[in-house]
């Protein structure tokens, strides 16, 4: 009788178990190859992994295909927000920018206010100088007139002074 070997790291006997010696005939195996046995369990056990990925797949798959929609229904979700969000950005800018333009605008009044109230002042100086410049010339001819009267009434006095100071008599 033969002692069974070491046990290996995971736990199933190095040597033949007792009451089976080396070389004789191992109950219930046939005289074939030992291959052949492997080959048909294989064949088992690939059809065996398929069916239970067949049935992890058809317990899981139909979860995961409403999550793939869903997620496609989410980002298509996004991207339409996302639209929508840049077209309030832009009318957020329009509203800034008409805000700019009103700005614009009443500084714009305020300017031309400031125009109208010149053109005002100019044409109410115009007036005042043109009325100015009458007033200037009646005193220069008024003045000159005067200056011409004196003048006359000088030579007139010359003459008068001549007429009337001695002249000597002619001798005829």
């Amino acid at each position: 009788m033969s002692v069974p070997g070491p046990p290996s790291l995971d736990g199933v006997l190095a040597g033949p178990p007792d009451g089976l010696e080396a070389g004789g005939p191992t109950p219930g195996l046939s005289d074939t190859s030992p291959d052949e046995g492997l080959i048909e369990d294989l064949t088992i056990e690939d059809k065996a992994v398929e069916q239970l990925a067949e049935g992890l797949l058809s317990h899981y798959l139909p979860d995961l295909q409403r999550s793939k929609q869903a997620l496609q229904e989410l980002t298509q979700n996004q991207v339409v927000l996302l639209d929508t969000l840049e077209q309030e950005i832009s009318k957020f800018k329009e509203c800034h920018s008409m805000l700019d333009i009103n700005a614009l605008f009443t500084e714009a009044k305020h300017y031309h206010a400031k125009l109208v109230n010149i053109r005002k002042e100019m044409l109410m100086l115009h007036e005042k100088t043109s009325k100015l410049k009458k007033r200037a010339l009646k005193l220069q001819q008024k003045r000159q007139k005067e200056e011409l009267e004196r003048e006359q009434q000088r030579e007139k006095e010359f003459e008068r002074e001549k007429q009337l100071t001695a002249k000597p008599a002619k001798r005829t």
